[in-house]
């Protein structure tokens, strides 16, 4: 049997080539912040985040080209501007959980800062240490093929003949800032909402007279927003629908569904804080606490089924991730190594393993600190290295089969958190120390394995490339160093400037941070006895439902049951415009070729739509935090104007990839979107 072809880097290890340079790693810290706080926005909103690795490429390309920069520059600084995205999703997953689960009871605090601070810097060390000892055996591996990395590597390469696809990029950003500013100057309306009654019967509200109780549905435009609609644009038509799906079982018949059989109930508590006028708002504010109180509950039962079953169906590939992992440990704990050329210089094993035990020993003050007992403390950290460096490995592995983007961190996480729960309440910790401790853990393997996999997605790239792997690790050490200093101020700015502008902050309406919720409501079931466990087991056996139907993504349906219907709305029309490309693709018989760059063109605008959006919303939620106020056009906007903005970012989505898509005779690019 023939030898397997030997690798040759796209820059061979012999050349000699800047890298590692103070403006490649200024342009990349810079990234890493902008990135981050963008998808810490986008997470907090949708309960997703988006690879950064593509927008940081093509940023990165654009600003070392004025300065001449090399392709391993270019490579360098997109590894340290894309970890930020990871430490973003780590925090947004977990921090405010800390918040909603009533751990603190305000969310800025000097203390809390620190808090914040250590978990995702330790977090994320520790993922740094755990993947630099994963690196070779799974860069190497033939039959992990990293379909994102190898996409980001394509885009340096183009990027070399002056194709990198940055006008788009920089276009769609402008695009969509603007769109944000006219929402948020109220040019037009935001979303728009009526109340549909279906029936009627007469009862008797406290001491009143008797009014008509009406059962209805609460109808809902989707809102107008350029990063749901570039969510839904990357994800595609199938996964789209399914989110959306969740979101009209949740409006269109549980909520209304309920609303029938418990409105007179609710409509007499409600008595007993004053005279009760009946109209469309207040069956509107009852569905709405319908939702929060009973659908709510019931979709964290189908997102924790719908976790294991996601987990369940990997089992092969995680436990396969696992032995090369503890085998790659075994080999570097023996002294073996492989012959040390540039691009396979890692980080030294020996200093690896001491910082492992620093961090461990700083993880366990951590734990001391929130648990405020020493056992507790101790076990929590034995889980946390041993948790970490098992979902390390998984996270790895999952994303050498389906790329980043697609990594379910949070399932990760959600395993861990039960684990360290029904620990804490084995070794007697309750209260909120154990709530504390419980989300503690789950906050540092989250951070730990979602960097894990965005670095290990970098490394394969930077071995297409001809990168130095020592050189990558060391730069994101400084990325996350810094992202952990940085990043819970976004948290604290849409916190915040939300509350200044009537709304309740994170977990609320506009920032639901769907997984930090999820976190704070079971850490707080488990360890203190009170979890809804009939709404959490009807959601369990309705997760069960959609598996055995063969539902593609449970998931996804049971999260667009947790998201306000405006947001699957959303996210459902930027997949329904993806949908429109690929049946024009089909209609003008695109080969393989044409169809891989148009989609290319279409990721990086949406990436785009995303980014220009999260910035300004940034932007403005610092305003309301120091009560600038802002400019209104019109009192009451009309929605009229925001169908255009639709029409405007559809035809955006279609036209521009179609006319890029080409010769039908040019080499096909690999997917930007894996």
């Amino acid at each position: 049997m023939a030898e397997p072809k030997k690798f040759i880097p796209y820059v061979s290890a012999e050349t000699n080539m800047a890298e590692f340079t103070i403006r490649a790693l200024v342009i990349g810290l810079v990234m890493c912040v902008v990135l981050g706080a963008a998808n810490a926005y986008l997470g907090l909103k949708a309960g997703m985040t988006i690879a950064a690795t593509y927008p940081a490429a093509v940023i990165g390309m654009a600003l070392l080209k004025a300065f001449k920069g090399s392709i391993l520059e270019e490579n360098f600084a997109r590894t340290v501007g894309s970890i930020g995205e990871s430490v973003a999703a780590g925090a947004i997953f977990t921090i405010p959980a800390f918040l909603i689960a009533g751990v603190w009871t305000e969310f800025f605090t000097v203390q809390h800062y620190l808090e914040a601070t250590a978990i995702m810097f330790v977090g994320g060390v520790v993922g740094i240490f755990f993947v630099t000892i994963l690196r070779r055996v799974m860069v190497e591996d033939r039959d992990l093929p990293f379909p994102e990395s190898v996409a980001a590597a394509e885009i340096h390469k183009a990027g070399r003949t002056g194709t990198s696809g940055a006008k788009y990029l920089f276009w769609a950003m402008g695009l969509g800032a603007l769109i944000q500013i006219l929402k948020q100057v109220q040019f037009f309306a935001a979303s728009w909402e009526k109340f549909i009654s279906f029936a009627s019967q007469k009862i008797a509200v406290g001491k009143t007279a008797a009014v008509n109780a009406s059962g209805g549905a609460l109808l809902s435009t989707p809102g107008v927003s350029p990063a749901y609609m570039g969510v839904g644009y990357i994800i595609g038509p199938s996964l789209a629908s399914l989110n959306f799906a969740g979101g009209l079982l949740a409006w269109g018949l549980f909520v209304p569904l309920l609303l029938y059989f418990l409105g007179p109930e609710l409509l007499n508590s409600l008595q007993a804080n004053g005279p009760v006028t009946v109209n469309d708002e207040t069956w509107v504010g009852l569905a709405n606490q319908v939702w929060r109180s009973i659908v709510r509950p019931i979709a964290i039962g189908g997102m924790l089924m719908s976790a294991g079953f996601t987990l369940f169906k990997m089992r092969k590939s995680l436990g396969t991730g696992l032995s090369r992992a503890i085998g790659d440990v075994k080999k570097a704990a023996g002294g073996s190594s492989v012959k040390e050329v540039r691009t396979d210089h890692d980080m030294n094993f020996k200093y690896v393993f001491v910082g492992i035990l620093v961090a461990a020993v700083l993880t366990f003050f951590i734990y001391l600190h929130f648990a405020g007992d020493f056992s507790a403390a101790l076990v929590a950290t034995v889980v946390m290295i041993v948790a970490g460096f098992f979902f390390a490995a998984v996270s790895g592995y999952l994303v050498g089969l389906i790329g980043s983007s697609n990594n379910p961190i949070s399932g990760l996480t959600i395993s861990t958190l039960i684990i360290a729960a029904l620990l804490m309440v084995a070794l007697g910790v309750s209260g909120m120390s154990g709530v504390a401790a419980v989300l503690g853990v789950a906050a540092v393997i989250c951070v730990a394995a979602a960097v894990a996999g965005e670095m290990l997605q970098d490394l394969k790239v930077g071995h297409i490339l001809g990168g130095t792997p020592w050189k990558m690790q060391a730069g994101d050490m400084i990325g996350i160093l810094l992202a952990s200093a940085v990043m819970f101020f976004p948290l604290v700015i849409l916190h915040q400037g939300d509350i200044q502008t009537g709304g309740t902050g994170l977990g609320g309406k506009n920032y639901p941070a769907p997984q930090a919720s999820l976190m704070a409501i079971m850490a707080n079931g488990i360890v203190g006895g009170d979890m809804a466990w009939p709404l959490i087991i009807v959601g369990v056996l309705m997760a069960i439902s959609f598996i055995l139907v063969k539902v593609k993504s449970p998931m996804l349906v049971c999260v667009g049951m947790y998201l306000p219907l405006e947001t699957t709305f959303a996210i459902f029309i930027g997949g329904l415009i993806k949908g429109i490309l690929e049946k024009y693709q089909a209609s003008k018989k695109h080969n393989d070729a044409q169809k891989a760059r148009s989609d290319n063109n279409g990721v990086l605008l949406a990436s785009g739509l995303i980014a220009g959006e999260a910035l300004i919303g940034l932007l403005f939620a610092a305003f309301a935090v120091m009560e600038w106020s802002v400019p209104i056009i019109f009192a009451q906007p009309s929605f009229f104007v925001s169908l255009i903005v639709f029409v405007v970012v559809g035809y955006i989505l279609v036209y521009v990839p179609l006319k890029n898509a080409g010769n039908p005779n040019d080499p096909a690019p690999p997917a930007v979107n894996g």
